[in-house]
């Protein structure tokens, strides 16, 4: 892309004010738009699972014997002296209540007394449509407010799928409010503490809300109209994917117009040149996200590809934003932005003897050992891995505060069978349904097998487990059950359920796990490749972005178990956080390594190694610390899943771009100096010794592109 024509369309004296122009009609036109991306999020099951899985089979062949998606809701009565006959009487009278609440259909069931005489429960079949979690939790709350809290000795829980539904969607509510108001304070202080200037850290906020409304809008288009399929979670990553990447860009931008603002007084040249040289970089880092992003929607699950074009959406969007409306809007306002630290035209650049280059200076003394010394730290910290177990979350390990529906689980298990409410469902074909039931019958882990339910030429079957339905051991049941349903001839049966369900999506996060970090690894190698028309550097560049992504990895499995008590990890939580680590960390050692290559034109690679990192070790540490703040605001949400996602990647930024970027590759330039760029002209350029010095002023060649 020719940077220098854009430079000059966004910066130029009167187009920076069709370019303002253009996007407040933009930000007129999509704000609509954006406000209604929550009424096209699907969040019921379809949303999130593998669309050719065996419990997505059964669930649509189950639309045959009710045309509607149920979730049970499991009302659990407990007393612990005993139920009496005015206990009994009210759940009674309550299942009655029951039935008339809008959303509840088929049969209400119960109350089923206890063996122990000291619980009843009734099983309410609760109707899911494309509204998912929001439409639950308004059923959830009419039952609740029937059944009441319970007195005189009596506890009342609602649990089961209903009840779990209902607790998820009000750990959700805050996905786009509080995440987002959580993300702006975060990006805001870090911003303020970086310019240290009043109103200069406005300009990038201001920006990526633009970006984000833009892309919600692009994408609420799509799934209105494209068939985009778009959840709570892709929603809520969008929000700090965009402000994240987007400050990150609009930093590398500011950082380079400040220094040309130093080299030249018209700050329309100014901004013209820093956009022809950072631009390249920013825009390859986009691409680089985006396509890293779009290899999610090779997933077999269906709420993991449905990120992939919403991710990549977000990517392209916010860097149209950094690169026309935030230059524009800067040149626009001119120096006094920078108060009280103008930059003025002539002075010394500040980061040619800063902290970066007085620490590139220590590097350059032994760099061999500082590039050992730091990779076996790292390897150190991947040992970690070993206390891994990215094997799913159980209900009640998948939220960091107590739950109703998780009390209601244990009140459950302390009186009935673990799996009430929560069958194994079998759907066969009718001639066979006899031999089915026998097999399904006789498999450990199933305590019961309800008559069978005849249909069109199709047989449904529901067991109970012996286990909680969201155990290991449960799970194992249902690949019992399977083993023993399928090998019965002609049958063509299939297994389905709550459990089932957990086990696909199991399977699908451990197959997309195989397939699309290699893919990703190979994209971003690809792309690195082109951008610097090397081998040897792209190679150990992808080295340190591996190695980084291990240690990241190892000390949060260890902080997760021994600090926060969490018990696991999602079977997702690798892919994500692997892929926001490579993607997103990749942005380091484009901004680095494009520095890197520019000034070893003149220097040799050995002194542009330490030009660069005094030019960029700055900015890439605030744009490190903006992007490890905002996936840090992930733990704002009562989820597990997320506070891990958000620890994992906000520590694997911090340490890439405190300790990766700045000191092991440095570390890797010095040591092995032109021979990074083989097999390029550039490798013949001779190397400057790395201590001579050379202000950062006086290098103007031009970043290649």
């Amino acid at each position: 892309m020719a940077t220098g024509g854009i430079a000059r369309l966004v910066c130029g004296r009167w187009s920076k004010w069709i370019v303002l122009a253009l996007w407040v009609v933009v930000v007129a036109l999509a704000a609509p738009l954006a406000g209604k991306l929550s009424d096209v999020e699907k969040n019921d099951n379809s949303a999130w699972l593998p669309s050719g899985a065996e419990a997505t089979q059964v669930a649509d062949l189950q639309k045959q014997f009710s045309p509607d998606d149920i979730a049970p809701a499991l009302i659990v009565y407990e007393r612990t002296g005993g139920i009496t006959a005015a206990d009994t009487a009210k759940a009674t009278a309550d299942a009655k209540a029951f039935a008339s609440v809008a959303g509840v259909t088929g049969q209400v069931t119960g109350p089923i007394p206890a063996e122990d005489k000291a619980a009843l429960s009734t099983i309410v079949p609760v109707k899911v449509d494309a509204a998912g979690w929001e439409q639950i939790a308004t059923i959830v709350d009419n039952l609740k407010a029937i059944a009441g809290p319970g007195d005189n000795g009596l506890a009342v829980y609602l649990t089961g799928p209903a009840g779990n539904a209902a607790d998820s969607a009000s750990a959700f509510e805050g996905i786009d409010g509080t995440l987002l108001y959580t993300t702006l304070i975060v990006v805001a202080i870090i911003l303020l503490i970086t310019y240290r200037s009043p109103v200069l850290w406005l300009f990038p906020i201001v920006s990526a809300g633009v970006a984000l409304i833009g892309a919600q809008a692009v994408i609420y288009l799509l799934a209105k109209h494209g068939g985009l399929v778009v959840n709570a979670q892709s929603a809520g990553i969008l929000t700090v994917l965009v402000f994240g990447a987007g400050t990150d860009y609009a930093l590398l931008l500011v950082a380079r117009y400040r220094e040309e603002l130093r080299k030249h007084e018209d700050r329309h040249e100014a901004m013209q040149l820093a956009l022809h040289r950072a631009g390249p970089a920013i825009i390859a880092s986009a691409a680089t996200v985006a396509v890293g992003m779009s290899c999610l929607t090779l997933a077999d699950l269906n709420s993991t590809s449905g990120l992939g074009p919403v991710a990549a959406l977000g990517i392209v969007v916010g860097l149209a934003a950094m690169v026309t409306l935030l230059p524009a809007m800067l040149v626009i306002c001119g120096r006094w932005l920078f108060w009280p630290a103008k930059p003025k035209f002539g002075t010394a650049e500040p980061t040619a003897t800063g902290l970066w280059a007085r620490l590139g200076g220590r590097i350059a003394k032994r760099p061999r050992t500082v590039w050992i010394g730091t990779a076996l730290a790292l390897g150190v910290m991947a040992l970690g891995l070993f206390q891994l177990r990215a094997d799913g979350l159980s209900t009640a390990d998948s939220f960091t505060t107590e739950q109703p529906s998780v009390a209601g689980e244990q009140a459950l298990a302390r009186h009935f069978p673990a799996g009430g409410g929560q069958p194994v469902t079998v759907i066969a074909s009718a001639g066979q349904a006899d031999q089915v039931r026998t097999a399904f019958a006789g498999v450990k882990g199933i305590s019961a097998v309800a008559d069978p339910v005849a249909k069109d030429g199709l047989v449904q079957l529901d067991g109970t487990l012996t286990d909680a339905p969201d155990s290991t051991a449960a799970q194992e049941t249902v690949a019992r059950v399977r083993d023993a349903v399928h090998a019965v001839p002609g049958a063509d049966a299939k297994v389905g359920g709550q459990t089932a369900m957990i086990v696909d999506i199991n399977a699908a996060n451990r197959h997309d796990n195989r397939l699309i970090i290699p893919l990703v690894l190979l994209v971003v190698l690809v792309i690195l490749g082109l951008l610097l028309r090397a081998i040897v550097a792209p190679l150990i560049l992808m080295g340190t972005v591996v190695l980084s992504f291990a240690a990241a990895l190892g000390v949060s499995a260890l902080v997760f178990r021994h600090i926060f008590g969490w018990e696991g990890e999602d079977t997702a939580f690798p892919l994500f956080v692997f892929v926001f680590l490579v993607a997103l960390g990749i942005d380091y050692n484009i901004f680095l390594m494009t520095r890197v290559r520019e000034e070893a034109r003149t220097h040799g690679t050995r002194r542009g190694a330490l030009i660069g990192l005094g030019a960029t070790g700055g900015v890439i540490t605030s744009a490190g610390i903006v992007l490890a703040g905002t996936f840090a605001a992930l733990g704002s949400l009562p989820l597990v899943a997320f506070a891990e996602i958000g620890f994992a990647v906000a520590f694997g930024v911090l340490l890439d771009t405190l300790i990766v970027r700045s000191v092991l590759v440095t570390a890797l330039n010095l040591d092995i100096g032109r021979h990074m760029w083989w097999p390029s002209k550039l490798g013949q350029v001779p190397d400057e010794p790395a201590e001579k010095e050379t202000p950062l002023s006086a290098s103007e060649p031009e970043l290649t592109h």
